[in-house]
């Protein structure tokens, strides 16, 4: 039988080919296990015909063969066979390494979950060719934005455009709430759409290794082939320092849920872009010297965006049903997002914002234990550290408009006494630092933060 139909017995990944076709302004990807029927992607970024621009085709090239060898994790991790064949020319060292950290620390949680160790299965083949360092290929100055749906993505939006940068606003996808706030933004726009192949979803009804990938990382390589395509020098993400934290280690091995949004992920993929790519091509994020409740204290003032807005990952899944509303209010993005705004805006507006208040739920205890690591590790989500969710929920304790909530009561009661005052404070958490990648052009953005 095919690793189709029994996705574990496979042997081999196979990555095929990939190609570009400017009628469609589409990208296929190809890969196969074994010699099984092939499993072709598709990435769409033009409604139009869209040919590579004259002078862009090397570095186009590079980005289109960088997107199909991150892209294939999603079909990797179905099988996660023992053997990893590139179709075509051989990988260099350089790109077999980045292929290798990104595969094994981006499926961190996926291998955690399913109790896997990747660590002597994740190998990618390669000689001892040295490719020629990427040119400069003449992008013009402006950036590409992408944007998420949710509160980071928006304090990017406004902090870059009252540094009075160019941009366009992205995102993957053809999500209605996440469309809703590139609207309100006013800003250009680009949608790119991604066509996973049907088969994947058969290889998982059929029994395949199924979890968290780092889609940051494939979201990241279709930028960069957009950016070539369509002409921006810098793409600017928007992920805070608090994404570098790892939720829990496991036999010496951290395991990082945010993997692709940590500062690890950016210095090696723009490094690689930058030198095998294209050289006058940046890669960053835009909120990398800010904690999670830095960025919230940013969003609070924005209330253009405070009625179109989600983080809620149940609005984004592939398949399956989605919430009614905006935020379900179960899951650790509602609860977090919540917690992190309740210090910076007012109880009324918060409240209307989620329809309802979640820390007069004694039922979400467990939940909000967890963000506060309290009794467990921080939820496998895109959510902030657990002294963030500390600090967030003492400060609201000595407020008359949230001291009697249900939860707040029980922190206050319960948790607070066993926990070091000072490190409860919310200051210190607003502070502007950390390793990052900003151009010069932006290095004074936080100056009025402190």
């Amino acid at each position: 039988m095919s690793a189709i139909d029994t996705p574990r017995d496979a042997q081999t990944f196979h990555f095929v080919r990939a190609g570009y076709d400017a009628k469609s302004a589409s990208a296929a990807l190809v890969y196969r296990f074994d010699d099984d029927p092939e499993l072709i992607e598709t990435i769409r970024f033009a409604d139009t015909e869209l040919a590579i621009p004259a002078g862009r085709e090397a570095a186009f090239a590079a980005a289109l063969r960088l997107l199909h060898l991150i892209a294939g994790i999603s079909y990797y991790k179905a099988a996660v066979p023992p053997q990893i064949a590139v179709d075509g020319a051989p990988l260099d060292a350089a790109l077999a390494a980045l292929l290798d950290e990104i595969y094994l620390h981006g499926l961190g949680e996926f291998a955690h979950r399913n109790g896997l160790d990747l660590r002597d299965r994740i190998e990618f083949p390669h000689d001892a060719h040295v490719p020629d360092v990427a040119a400069r290929v003449g992008l013009p100055r402006r950036t590409l934005v992408p944007i998420g749906g949710g509160k980071d993505s928006l304090v990017t939006v406004e902090l870059l455009r009252a540094a009075h940068e160019p941009m366009t606003a992205t995102w993957v996808g053809r999500s209605p709430l996440i469309a809703a706030c590139v609207e309100r933004s006013g800003l250009p726009r680009l949608n790119i759409e991604r066509q996973i192949s049907p088969l994947l979803f058969e290889m998982n009804r059929n029994g395949a290794w199924n979890g968290h990938i780092p889609v940051t990382a494939i979201n990241s390589a279709i930028l960069v082939c957009a950016a070539i395509l369509h002409g921006h020098d810098a793409i600017a993400f928007s992920n805070e320092r608090s994404a570098s934290s790892a939720n829990l280690v496991r036999d010496g091995f951290a395991v990082n849920h945010q993997w692709s949004k940590s500062i690890d992920f950016e210095r090696a993929f723009r490094g690689y872009v930058s030198t095998h790519v294209a050289a006058d091509l940046d890669y960053f994020s835009a909120l990398r010297p800010l904690s999670e409740l830095a960025v919230t204290r940013l969003f609070a003032p924005l209330t253009q965006y405070h009625d179109v807005f989600s983080s809620c990952n149940r609005n984004f899944r592939i398949l399956g049903d989605k919430p009614a509303e905006r935020w379900c209010g179960q899951c650790p993005k509602c609860h977090f997002v919540f917690l992190a705004l309740s210090p910076f805006l007012p109880k009324t507006r918060l409240v209307a914002i989620f329809g309802r208040n979640l820390l007069d739920d004694a039922t979400l205890a467990a939940d909000f234990d967890a963000l506060l690591e309290v009794g467990a590790h921080k939820p496998f989500e895109c959510v902030g550290e657990g002294r963030e969710s500390r600090a967030a929920m003492a400060a609201l304790v000595d407020r008359a408009e949230w001291r009697e909530d249900a939860l707040v009561a029980r922190f206050h009661e319960r948790i607070l006494p066993l926990l070091d005052a000072g490190e409860l404070a919310l200051a210190p958490l607003m502070s502007v630092d950390g390793p990052h990648h900003l151009p010069a052009r932006l290095a004074r953005m936080f100056d009025a933060l402190g």
